[in-house]
């Protein structure tokens, strides 16, 4: 009822708009005439040179683009090899060539750059598909053409131009229209926000042509996009399939939104879907003082500048939304342009003040839904300040780990307690494994990486978390002597134990507390605490276990009123198909728990032996 709610309001804010009562054509009545229309209109360029000319930083992408272009003109065009069963890598790497050669054409007027970047358009216009049994890579393949040829099109000859829009319609736009290949039209994850986004740009590109398809699809993308808008950021941003996929999602969301506002002149009122202007917030307090991420569920620990946070900044009046971005922005690598939208940062960046942005207030950003988040730290400017990153949620989510009540940890300017993040999924597919079957009893929960036996939080009895399970941040709180947020796990240990709570806190800006408080049921339980570190191990008494990494010192310090027996174990892969874990372990303990009774567990990490007072979870406030 409820995502129905979403979808009405959201259509009903179109002025009108109504995919049935109001005919085709009808949603292009405000099309751009003449090209370019997508992204950034004619003359439009002016305004990022003058940005490139004001901001050495600007200039430095911009400059960083043309060698990349410079570099290509040599490069022979993608191929057609898929590995496993994606094109994908293919089409990605088409999207960043030819964004990039478009890009450097248009600010530069050099004719080289469209030459190369036509040069790729037909080379894969003559592929025979796009792949669109994995449609992700049609999507991404016609988003790279239809921006090349709309950004291009005055220098494009007519039977390039006709060659390039067959393209976009027969290997884009047509197989999106048939049921074999288009469930992503009803998919709540990043699949909608992808393969709306790219087949959309494909429509936009060609509309003059073929104005009864390009609305047909215009309308079906912006009817469709909300199922997947509405459950990934109520109600507070906090997108479900974490930070990699955030990157991902949310781009090419945010790629959809710019689109059409700018060649429709309205974005169908879909950034004020409820979260959705929030999720900036989510990405910028996702990554710690370490430069790393907290990368929960596929995801990994660095993406790099991302595009759609400067649109966000603008759309949300918000410079501080920037910050990490600006020191990216500084600190910028030859590796910025593997990004394929780079040349997105330098559109929605035409007003950003570099000079503007401040650090933000706030130390503490909690988010619920699908995955909820706490992500508290001691300061934004302080490279040595303590993160902490606490995941609550349920695995039955796309792409999540059964890691609820996993944590991360900064701290001196490094990574204490961690997450393996994603393995490569073609490693994974091609030895057979059950991937992408979340159900209780999938081997996708047999990988090494991926069930809860790997992960910062509890399990027992050897057994798995319950995969429909659920917790949400239940209280949390951003006073500066003990920010904090706590959990009931209970659900994902259901037929286990009778209940478990978690609490993080940092206290006094000095000390990380993680407190449990189990229940057990009318038997006995096993339980396992567990830490994966990077840092070397020590254990140094019966309740005290020594960190070290790159000369700094960190104390595990447990407390408890149980017999714990405080252990480590090896990261070693469990199967063939399992990725290599160097240079990591498991500490914590294991402690058998008798039948129907009560216990506590503090967790400490503290820079010195002195440790704080820890209360019931009850009493945290």
């Amino acid at each position: 009822m409820r995502k129905i709610f979403i979808l009405l309001t959201v259509l009903l804010s179109f002025q009108g708009f109504s995919s049935q009562s109001q005919s085709k054509p009808e949603v292009l009545k405000s099309l751009k005439e003449g090209h370019p229309r997508l992204l950034l209109l004619k003359g439009e360029e002016q305004q990022i040179l003058s940005q490139v000319k004001k901001y050495p930083e600007w200039n430095a992408v911009h400059q960083q683009i043309l060698a990349e272009c410079d570099k290509l003109l040599d490069v022979p065009p993608v191929e057609r090899i898929k590995i496993g069963k994606r094109l994908l890598d293919k089409s990605r790497e088409c999207l960043r060539r030819v964004f990039q050669l478009s890009y450097a054409y248009r600010t530069t007027k050099n004719e080289k750059y469209l030459r190369r970047a036509e040069k790729e358009m037909l080379a894969v216009a003559a592929f025979e598909d796009w792949n669109p049994t994995h449609f992700l890579d049609v999507a991404e393949m016609t988003m790279a053409v239809a921006i090349g040829y709309d950004w291009l099109y005055d220098g494009l000859a007519t039977e390039t131009r006709n060659t390039i829009a067959e393209a976009i319609l027969k290997k884009g736009i047509e197989p999106s229209l048939d049921k074999r290949y288009n469930a992503f039209l009803k998919a709540e994850h990043n699949w909608n926000q992808v393969c709306n986004a790219g087949i959309s740009f494909g429509a936009l590109a060609i509309a003059e042509n073929q104005p009864e398809i390009a609305a047909n699809v215009i309308s079906r993308a912006v009817a469709s996009i909300p199922k997947a808008m509405g459950p990934s950021y109520q109600p507070d941003g906090a997108y479900p399939e974490g930070f990699s996929y955030w990157g991902y999602g949310t781009s090419f969301n945010v790629l959809f939104i710019s689109a059409v506002e700018k060649a429709l002149d309205t974005d169908f009122g879909l950034s004020k879907s409820p979260g959705f202007l929030k999720t900036a917030g989510f990405l910028q307090n996702l990554v710690g003082p370490s430069g790393l991420a907290h990368n929960w569920g596929d995801s990994g620990l660095k993406e790099g500048l991302s595009p759609a946070m400067f649109w966000f900044a603008e759309k949300n009046g918000d410079p501080s939304l920037l910050w990490t971005q600006r020191k990216l922005l500084s600190d910028q690598t030859d590796g910025m342009v593997r990004n394929r939208i780079l040349p997105a940062l330098l559109v929605w960046g035409t007003k950003t003040n570099l000079e503007g942005i401040k650090a933000p207030v706030k130390r503490q950003w909690v988010g619920q839904g699908p995955s909820p988040v706490a992500l508290m730290r001691t300061s934004w400017v302080d490279p040595n300040a303590i993160f902490v990153g606490l995941k609550a949620g349920s695995a039955s989510v796309n792409h999540a780990h059964m890691d609820i009540g996993s944590f991360v940890l900064d701290a001196q300017g490094e990574r204490w307690a961690m997450d393996f993040g994603m393995q490569e999924y073609n490693s994974l597919e091609t030895k057979g494994v059950d991937l992408w079957n979340r159900q209780q009893n999938s081997q996708r929960w047999e990988v090494f990486r991926l069930n809860n036996f790997a992960h910062n939080t509890l399990s027992f009895n050897d057994q798995l978390m319950n995969v429909k399970g659920y917790a949400k941040i239940d209280s949390w709180s951003d006073s500066r002597s003990q920010m904090l947020a706590v959990t009931d796990l209970s659900d994902l240990y259901k037929g286990q134990v009778a209940a478990a709570k978690r609490g993080v806190s940092i206290r006094d800006e000095k000390w990380v507390v993680v407190r449990d408080e189990v229940k057990t049921a009318d038997k006995p339980a096993k339980m396992r605490w567990n830490l994966l570190t990077g840092a070397a191990v020590k254990v140094l008494d019966g309740k005290t276990v020594e960190l070290s990494q790159n000369g700094k010192k960190m104390l595990l310090v447990f407390e408890t009123k149980a017999d714990i027996e405080i252990k480590t174990w090896p990261t070693t892969p469990t199967h063939d198909y399992d990725a290599p874990n160097p240079d990591t372990q498991f500490v914590g303990f294991e402690v058998t728990l008798p039948a129907n009774s009560s216990e506590s567990f503090n967790a400490i990490f503290s820079p010195s032996a002195k440790l704080p007072q820890v209360k019931p979870l009850a009493d945290w406030k």
